[in-house]
């Protein structure tokens, strides 16, 4: 009979939001895989647990070499236990690798649902929260970070993301300049844990807000695009093109962030663009 994989969601500031069947699982597993077994210490010592099973290290650096290992010890029958460290793994933390090996093998995995980030952190910004998306962390480099936002840019839905402090001033100037700096947001720093503070404001607002510094783990929720109303024709999705060409956006880039401002399939403006150009040909 094979094992179970048990992904357990841990607090993400307050110890005491542990869920009461988190303290049975870590006592009770035959393998522990921690993102940080120095955080594991930590939270068994703050829930008085004792583990009696064997802990080892998973995290990004060691999660392909390890996750055979766990997948062996899962087919031998072992209760394994998958903690991050703080909140649900697998989600922007180490796990999704084990879950699916786990899942190849039919071997049944199941949850201690726990404290969750992206849903705190929109539950309090005072956005639309009956539909949302959660974008995880933007790249790290500016250009390929603009060329993310714009092709969220027309989303309707609400937006979640993960950000490091010392890149939210450069993240909130570039969601600034792509969704204007209008849009509403709000940076939830520090949830439930002595500093909690939820900023809320227009985007342009925010970021001049954070070029000061900010500190802390961070979650920003953006609001979606709005509906439009405006129906532009091919003339002048054309033009909007070249406009952002002439600043020096890729054509493809353009003809993407056209699209998700009107509100059209980037292929519309794509055949706008190639018809233009044919037209603009001497006749042979």
């Amino acid at each position: 009979m094979t094992g179970t994989l048990v992904l357990a969601g841990t607090p993400i500031g307050d110890i005491t939001d542990a869920p009461p069947r988190l303290a049975a699982e870590l006592a009770g597993a035959d393998v522990i895989a921690a993102e940080d077994t120095r955080r594991l210490r930590r939270l068994t010592q703050g829930l008085d647990v004792q583990p009696s099973g064997r802990i080892v290290s998973y995290f990004e650096g060691n999660e392909s070499a390890r996750t055979p290992e766990l997948v062996e010890a899962l087919v031998g029958g072992a209760r394994v236990l998958l903690v991050t460290d703080a909140g649900m793994p697998s989600v922007s933390d180490p796990g999704y690798r084990l879950v699916a090996a786990a899942v190849e093998k039919d071997i049944r995995v199941t949850a201690v649902p726990g404290p969750s980030a992206v849903l705190t952190a929109l539950a309090l910004s005072g956005l639309p929260v009956d539909r949302f998306c959660f974008e995880g962390f933007l790249p790290r480099k500016a250009g390929e970070r603009l060329s993310r936002l714009r092709e969220v840019a027309g989303e309707r839905r609400t937006l979640v993301y993960f950000e490091a402090p010392h890149r939210l001033d450069d993240t909130l100037a570039a969601m600034a300049e792509v969704f204007g700096t209008d849009r509403r947001a709000a940076v939830c720093r520090e949830l439930t844990k002595t500093y909690e503070e939820v900023r809320r404001g227009p985007l342009g607002e925010l970021a001049a807000w954070a070029a000061e510094g900010v500190r802390g783990e961070i979650t920003v929720v953006v609001e979606g695009a709005p509906e439009v109303t405006e129906v532009l024709d091919a003339d002048e999705l054309v033009r909007r093109v070249r406009v952002r060409e002439e600043a020096g956006e890729r054509r493809k880039e353009a003809i993407a962030a056209v699209a998700a401002d009107a509100g059209v399939p980037k292929r519309e403006v794509f055949d706008a663009v190639v018809a233009a150009k044919n037209a603009s040909r001497p006749a042979s």
